[in-house]
């Protein structure tokens, strides 16, 4: 009978769609010059939704705009694609942090599935072990220790060689596939402790990376088609699905064989009594090592290790990419915040550090130094504000609710919170919240200015926030700082610079530039 249900399901579906196709082509494309989405009969407002896909984010934070923050969107009739939108920060606070017990469904770990377990599906008991046990891991000083040490080792080995070679070349780079590979090599370092030399003069290609990109698009679509369309796609293993399953099949592979050495490596180093105080360690070691019992799996346990390190490479990765290279792309275009973050560094450097262009080093900033650079620590924040790494996040409530908008929600309908649009609502930011303004996050003290998490949530909010939320940080800080010392970056003209779509806010065609080597100061 389910099978049965399931297959009409699919080829109601199929009806819909084609009855949809239809009434698009005879509603000769309206609302595509703006304005709030039509809701058609039977198949809701999915025409609109398709029309502007490929500038979603904009077209969400137009029509938000015009809604006072949240907006109420009808799907195709029958394909439970109901929507509620907000970028309200009542309904935020609400929702990721007064009431956040009920803020996370059953469906969200199906869109995610190739995280398995992981802390990002976890829920309830699970989700709170999980966490727990992170954090320990991460907040070890020994941890910090190696993070730290991580960081300026793929700066210095993995990301100086490849930028001297394309400045003395004069080569034109695309900077965001740069920090992919930079990216990718610094957390398998720190989650896995072993380094894939990604970020080479010679571009190796690595698979695991690539599998993640594919996911993430496949994810994203889940998002936006009726869940029978996606499931019948993954049914025939065709289209996105059929590039989400051979993606799952890669990283499962890599990923087992991550672990398998890393736990004859750890045996062997406990054995031989290498592991000792004092010395920072991987994530996964601290894994397999901790023998801690999580809802009764052991975090040795293979399958809970895949799932936890599967969730962080692909979390890890994809985030500081993208958070990286929307700042360059912003500062560019702003020569003003680019000179005050090139003041503040020299500030921090004695007279005697000035050398000719010739005999000066690249300059790698200790991290005690960054942390006391609040116009840096603001453009950053500032450049997360706008393009945040993850552009939305997803909840569906467990039992009926009403927001304190006065909107009610059910078990069953999806909630999405458009973090790309709350940095452009003018309810929030202003009527200047579209321009790069670092001031906005300094004192008039001159320190740094905290805002709530339900207002910049680019790391999420309340119990559920972001655990490497300060890995992120410390990791930026570092390139942006050397990268900024040493080099002018020409942003190369003609390019077309928008989001792509996918879970993670990349840039489509990526960012061309030039770089040249700085004289010294």
């Amino acid at each position: 009978m389910a099978s049965i249900l399931g297959n009409l399901e699919i080829i109601v579906a199929v009806i819909m769609g084609c009855i949809f196709i239809l009434l698009l082509r005879m509603s000769g494309f309206r609302n595509y010059g703006g304005g709030l989405p039509t809701n058609w009969p039977l198949v809701g407002m999915l025409p609109a939704l398709l029309l502007h896909v490929h500038r979603i984010h904009d077209w969400c934070t137009e029509f938000l705009e015009q809604s006072h923050c949240t907006f109420q969107f009808r799907g195709l009739w029958f394909s439970n694609m109901d929507w509620l939108i907000t970028a309200d920060p009542s309904n935020i606070h609400y929702i990721l942090s007064s009431n956040f017990s009920n803020s996370k469904g059953p469906e969200f770990k199906e869109f995610f599935d190739i995280f398995g377990d992981g802390i990002i599906n976890s829920d309830s008991d699970m989700w709170k072990s999980q966490r727990k046990l992170a954090q320990e891991l991460i907040s070890h000083r020994l941890f910090y220790k190696f993070l730290v040490k991580v960081s300026h080792k793929t700066a210095e080995q993995g990301l100086i060689p490849v930028l001297e070679h394309v400045s003395q070349q004069g080569l034109v780079v695309d900077l965001q596939y740069l920090f992919e590979r930079l990216t990718f090599d610094a957390t398998c370092l720190i989650v896995t402790g072993h380094d894939p030399g990604c970020l080479s003069t010679s571009f190796p290609e690595v698979a695991f990376a690539e599998a993640m990109d594919e996911a993430s698009e496949a994810i994203f679509y889940r998002h936006i088609l009726p869940q029978s369309i996606w499931k019948l796609q993954r049914w025939l293993n065709i289209g996105q699905e059929k590039k989400h399953t051979r993606a799952w099949q890669t990283t499962d592979r890599v990923i087992g064989e991550i672990i398998s050495s890393k736990k004859e490596e750890v045996s062997k180093r406990i054995e031989n009594k290498e592991l000792i105080p004092g010395q920072g360690i991987d994530l996964l070691s601290s894994y397999i090592m901790e023998g801690a019992t999580v809802m009764g799996r052991k975090s040795s346990d293979d399958k809970f290790l895949r799932d936890t390190i599967g969730t962080l490479l692909g979390a890890g990765r994809d985030t500081t990419a993208s958070a990286l290279s929307w700042f360059f792309w912003l500062v560019s275009g702003n020569p003003d915040v680019e000179r005050k973050i090139r003041e503040e560094l020299r500030a921090t450097q004695p007279p005697e550090a000035d050398q000719s262009d010739e005999g000066r080093d690249w300059k790698l900033f200790d991290v005690e130094v960054l942390e006391r650079l609040p116009y840096l620590h603001g453009a950053v924040c500032e450049s997360l504000r706008l393009y945040p790494p993850v552009p939305f996040n997803h909840k569906s409530p467990l039992k009926p609710d009403i927001l304190p908008s006065g909107h009610r929600v059910n078990p069953g309908m999806k909630i999405y919170i458009p973090l790309y649009s709350m940095g452009r609502m003018t309810s929030i930011w202003g009527h200047d919240c579209l321009e790069f303004k670092p001031e906005r996050w300094i004192t008039d003290g001159g320190g740094i200015k905290h805002e709530p998490s339900y207002m910049f949530s680019a790391f999420s909010a309340g119990p559920r926030s972001c655990p490497g939320k300060n890995i992120a940080f410390l990791q930026m800080k570092i390139v942006f700082a050397a990268i900024f010392y040493d080099y002018n970056i020409q942003v190369m003209p003609g390019q077309t610079i928008i989001p792509s779509l996918s879970i993670a806010l990349h840039m489509k065609h990526g960012m061309k530039v030039k770089l040249f080597k700085r004289a010294a100061y």
